[in-house]
């Protein structure tokens, strides 16, 4: 089957629709879907056990995978915050929906998956961490951390333009919201598409009092990469996001926590119980004077207890949301997915963080559950980006998707001839925190091509199945020239594709 047959190029002429273009969409044998799309922050994919960590176990996470689908490479087109949830809203990269980095404000008056759900007759809902700065637009309902929020006691956004406190701990706010919003407040007339964004595990990784003691005993190897010297690799040697350097003792290793600004917000037995946990860790390690190794090694475990202490947060959080469906009988009528903003660093390269095209910070998580599309146990392979989200969406509510968003559905699973062969990156802010440098690149199943710019302009390129740690810039190898070739060809035509115009800029002054 073609996507336009002659039928249908008529149909959309005589209606006026060539705004839109449609997919071949089998008639589906239950009502409109339900649609949960419940998105973490920062979650690396190491750090979730469907994906093979070995720190950790999320079994209600995996559940999702397991019981559906485990994406194992899908990627974010920009590996930041607020652009990764302006992608998710729009299917559109940062250069074409005007949100490239943290600090701008997003445009939410232009259309989005929300907006085109509620014109077909869903009830739709944001609850948690929105991080855009503009209010919710075309949601029935919405109440919204404000900017980053905080993990204890946090203020609340309300439509009315209030902004309340509430008292416990976000993740579990957060999903009672969303709880609360599914049993008493939705029209079960209607189908609804309800977005769950949690704030963990972003930084400073501040976990709930109940998981404090959850990796006591427990001490982390440190990643093989954790001393990269990042010979070769001018952008790695040019940020500031290590570990050993970057990360503070107070705000992110909880060092002197009676300095901490969230204290001043905690009640007497959140108190008592971190002043039970930290206080005594502290006291040991003021009294060892580490330094060296020996003072990376503990930050480095500080880092992950806490890391991993918020993770077990949001996994006990998504079983709460899944044992809500199949206790109301949901589960084969409602598509849910599990996915974060991006990936994140749990010490390769001795990082933290995310930003680069690298590996640990462009892979996304996606877990996926629909038993009327997705047979259980399912693994895909194939290359998706973050652009498909609302594509994927409308398709599954049985709608049009706009001719102008740039992603493709992953709904059905595309047939092995028309997956991606390439995905496009472009990261934009700089100098800002981390000193990331901007850059852009295309990754196939195997090869990399990045271009970096903002302070001298210079190329990377990386064979990821001979090096996987992505140690060795293999750009000026001979050897290596012809499929180089290939792949600026390729990232050309990409730049051309999602009019990126000032990629492609860059590309034609270097001779492309």
């Amino acid at each position: 089957m073609t996507w336009f047959t002659n039928a249908f190029l008529g149909l959309i002429t005589l209606l006026g629709l060539a705004a839109f273009r449609w997919f071949p969409v089998t008639k589906m044998a239950t009502p409109r879907p339900n649609i949960i799309i419940i998105f973490s922050d920062d979650h690396a994919l190491q750090a979730i056990s469907a994906y093979g960590s070995p720190y950790i176990r999320t079994p209600n996470i995996d559940r999702i995978g397991r019981e559906g689908a485990v994406f194992q490479n899908m990627f974010c087109t920009n590996s930041i915050c607020a652009p990764s949830r302006a992608t998710l809203l729009t299917g559109k990269y940062s250069h074409s929906n005007g949100h490239r980095d943290n600090y701008t404000t997003f445009d939410a008056s232009q259309p989005m998956f929300p907006k085109y759900l509620q014109q077909a007759g869903y009830q739709t809902a944001w609850i948690g961490k929105w991080h855009l700065k503009a209010n919710p637009q075309y949601f029935d309902f919405w109440e919204v951390l404000p900017g980053q929020g905080l993990y204890y006691n946090p203020n609340i956004i309300q439509m009315d333009g209030k902004t309340v406190r509430k008292e416990g701990y976000v993740t579990n706010l957060i999903t009672n919201d969303a709880l609360n919003w599914l049993q008493n407040n939705r029209d079960t007339s209607k189908p609804f598409c309800l977005v769950i964004g949690h704030k963990a595990p972003h930084r400073e990784w501040q976990p709930d009092t109940t998981d404090l003691h959850a990796f006591d005993g427990q001490t982390f190897p440190l990643p093989a990469t954790f001393y990269d010297t990042y010979e070769g690799r001018k952008a790695a040697q040019h940020q500031d996001m290590q570990i050993t350097t970057t990360m503070r003792l107070g705000l992110d290793l909880k060092v002197d926590i009676d300095t901490m600004p969230i204290i001043k917000r905690m009640n007497p037995a959140q108190l008592r119980a971190w002043k039970a946990y930290y206080d005594p860790l502290n006291q040991d390690f003021k009294s060892r004077n580490l330094t060296g190794k020996a003072l990376d090694n503990w930050k480095y475990q500080r880092y992950m207890h806490d890391y991993l202490a918020c993770v077990l947060s949001v996994d006990r959080n998504v079983g709460r949301v899944l044992d809500y469906l199949d206790k109301q009988g949901m589960r084969d009528n409602t598509l849910i997915m599990y996915s974060s903003d991006q990936g994140f660093y749990l010490g390769e390269h001795g990082w933290f963080d995310k930003r680069f095209m690298y590996e640990e910070s462009m892979h996304m998580p996606l877990l996926v559950r629909y038993p009327p599309r997705l047979k259980a146990g399912t693994v895909t392979n194939q290359l998706f980006v973050n652009t498909d989200f609302a594509p994927t969406i409308l398709q599954m509510a049985g709608l049009p998707i706009p001719a102008d968003m740039q992603g493709k559905s992953f709904l059905p699973l595309p047939k092995p001839s028309e997956a991606r062969k390439a995905v496009y990156y472009h990261y934009y802010e700089y100098p800002a925190d981390h000193r990331v440098l901007p850059h852009f690149g295309v990754r196939t199943d195997r090869y990399k091509l990045i271009y970096f710019y903002g302070n001298g302009e210079f190329w990377e390129f990386f064979d990821l199945k001979t090096d996987p740690n992505e140690l060795k810039n293999d750009y000026a190898n001979p050897k290596n020239q012809a499929i180089i070739s290939q792949l600026k060809k390729e990232l050309k035509k990409q730049t051309l594709a999602y009019k990126d115009t000032e990629a492609d800029d860059m590309l034609a002054k270097e001779g492309l």
